[in-house]
This record gives C-alpha cells, sequence and structure tokens, in this order.
C-alpha cells in the first residue's frame, strides 16, 4: 500500500528510500495497491491540464484499494484520528486515517514518507510501515 508523500517522491524521482522501494515495488510481480483517496490527493496536485492528463494516464496501471465496507472503513479512520487525538497526538492530515484504515484492512505494509503514520502506529501497532 502507498501513500501520497511515497508517489511524490517517485514522480519528482528524488532519489529518496521511497522513490527507490517504489519503484522496486512497481517492478515486482506484487505490485502495489493505491488508495482512492491517494489518486485524488495525486490528481489534484496536478500543475496544469497537460500534467492532470499524464498523471491520470501514468496511474490508470496501479491497482486501487478496495474496502469490503466504505462506511466501515472511514469509521475505522474516524477512530485512528479519535485515539491519537485522546493520546494528545495531532494529525496534520485527517486523510491519513483513511490511507492507514486501508492499509490495515488489507493488511498490507504502508509505504510513506509523513510523520503523521508514526502517530498512528502508536495508536494501531499492527499497522506496518516501510
Amino acid at each position: 500500500m502507498v501513500d501520497t508523500s511515497a508517489w511524490v517522491e517517485y514522480l519528482r524521482a528524488t532519489g529518496s528510500k521511497h522513490d527507490m522501494a517504489l519503484g522496486r515495488a512497481l517492478q515486482s510481480e506484487d505490485g502495489v495497491l493505491m488508495p482512492a483517496v491517494v489518486l485524488q490527493e495525486l490528481l489534484q496536485g496536478a500543475r496544469s491540464p497537460q500534467h492532470y492528463l499524464a498523471l491520470q494516464s501514468a496511474l490508470e496501471t496501479v491497482d486501487l484499494f478496495e474496502p469490503q465496507d466504505w462506511g466501515h472503513l472511514h469509521a475505522q479512520a474516524g477512530l485512528l484520528y479519535a485515539r491519537c487525538r485522546w493520546q494528545g497526538l495531532t494529525l496534520r492530515n485527517p486523510i491519513d486515517c483513511v490511507v492507514a484504515a486501508c492499509a490495515l484492512e488489507a493488511e498490507l505494509p504502508l509505504l510513506a514518507r509523513d510523520a503523521d503514520f508514526v502517530h498512528l502506529q502508536r495508536v494501531a501497532p499492527d499497522l506496518q510501515l516501510m
């Protein structure tokens, strides 16, 4: 499972460990899964109509994660956010809770370069970060 932060590293070809890990994962037999909200975040960052179309085309080959029950997934994301608040942990982006809930439901490690996921792992130790 790949978060927006890792995709940005890859798309910018930063040479970071996240960029390299995503490149390897994309070439592996297993591939990667992307939460639909990550697709949204990537596309909304397009710099122009042409860039949007290029991003959309490039990302069409990536499988989207489909939860069993969208309502349950978002309830779990809300619970993750609340559990962080109850422990005094401030998340910068509540969408990260949706991404974490996707990774937890799929029982897949999450590739992310975002401090929110470290907080989320504190309240959800089953969240595997790469």
